[in-house]
């Protein structure tokens, strides 16, 4: 019986490790910089380019990001504080061009985090894909200033 027990922890325990792993916030950790396009709802695709800097903590269970983004008519300063339990995150941002922040929720499942994004003026989806050095981040929010952005990242060599 004792044996039985300890053989199923065990593979509880295998089986539960890479599933945890992959639910680490770890793999965002650095510095990115990457170039893209936005959108504005009253103009034509514009060229963006992006740095990103993640500060991981709490074991890879929360992360700081600081967002800094400029086209031609455009310039975003972001900064969001995300924490993440399972694979469920939760925390808030702030841009500071703008002086808008609010919520941030969504999931975090095998490197994709999905997200929402919410204030009292805004509503938009986020999601970001991060395989080994690359990222790819894209933004929807119809009706926004700002309706879409595509940005592909790669992670800054110490």
């Amino acid at each position: 019986m004792l044996r039985a027990l300890g053989c199923a922890l065990l593979i509880a325990v295998a089986l539960g490790t890479p599933a945890w792993a992959e639910q680490s916030l770890n793999s965002l950790a650095g510095s990115w910089s990457g170039a893209g396009s936005m959108k504005p709802s009253d103009g034509p695709r514009e060229r963006v380019r992006c740095k990103i800097d993640y500060l991981v903590g709490n074991e890879g269970q929360s992360v700081k990001m600081d967002m800094r983004c400029a086209s031609e008519a455009y310039k975003m300063q972001l900064s969001a504080n995300i924490d993440q339990k399972g694979s469920v995150l939760s925390g808030n941002w702030f841009e500071s061009q703008y002086r808008q922040g609010g919520q941030f929720s969504g999931q975090h499942v095998n490197g994709v985090i999905d997200a929402k994004i919410e204030s009292a003026t805004i509503t938009a989806l986020l999601t970001v894909h991060t395989e080994g050095d690359r990222q790819k981040l894209s933004f929807e929010s119809p009706g926004a200033w700002v309706s879409e952005v595509s940005i592909n990242l790669s992670r800054q060599k110490k």
